[in-house]
């Protein structure tokens, strides 16, 4: 589990291609001061597991289910990812629930620039549309935001100074694809309301 605040910006070191599988390697540095393989880090919000690490890389693999769903397909090196470690019970939620596991990928429509913030619209499948609401969470690359404008097939987020400097989101341009992955207690509470008779999803 994740909280969806970006704790540094890796980059991508290497890429080796395994036929139905890539093997992702990683220059890091926060992420890796208590580094165990087994361990998992959120890249641009993908849950990944480390497999080998040294002083300053470390590399996870990454299946064909994952290079499908998600914008990790088409990563190069030199690309700069969201990196998280997983929460650790004494550690502070400063984001929300994430749980590293991605819903769907969106598209960034524009960026309407301000004096201190920056309004982001991004286009996201209309399936996910339902479990968005104004003032509710959603993770976009990894990072935990919240909605401004709900809408049926795009939403807007504010992003503030320290998201625009410290994340990926800062320079993610109309046209690029994003992770999202929507508030996992909205799921839930659509789970348990009584079954109206239409297929679930």
């Amino acid at each position: 589990m994740f909280t969806g605040i970006v704790e540094e910006l890796g980059t991508v070191a290497a890429i080796e291609d395994q036929g139905d599988a890539i093997r992702l390697s990683i220059h890091a540095t926060t992420v890796l001061e208590d580094a165990h393989l087994g361990d998992s880090i959120s890249v641009n919000g993908c849950c990944l597991t480390v497999t080998t690490f040294d002083a300053g890389t470390w590399t996870a693999d990454v299946m064909q289910e994952t290079l499908d769903k998600t914008s990790l397909y088409g990563v190069r090196p030199g690309d700069r990812v969201n990196l998280e470690r997983a929460v650790t019970a004494d550690k502070r939620l400063g984001g929300h629930i994430v749980q590293g596991h991605v819903d769907g990928v969106g598209t960034v429509l524009g960026r309407t620039p301000s004096e201190h913030w920056e309004v982001v619209e991004i286009a996201l499948p209309t399936e996910l549309s339902r479990y968005l609401v104004d003032k509710g969470s959603i993770t976009v690359d990894g990072v935990s935001l919240t909605v401004v404008e709900a809408g049926d097939d795009r939403f807007t987020v504010s992003l503030i100074p320290e998201t625009l400097a410290r994340t990926t989101l800062g320079g993610r341009q109309p046209g690029d694809r994003v992770n999202l992955e929507v508030d996992i207690i909205a799921k839930y509470v659509e789970r348990l309301l009584p079954y109206s008779g239409e297929p679930r999803p």
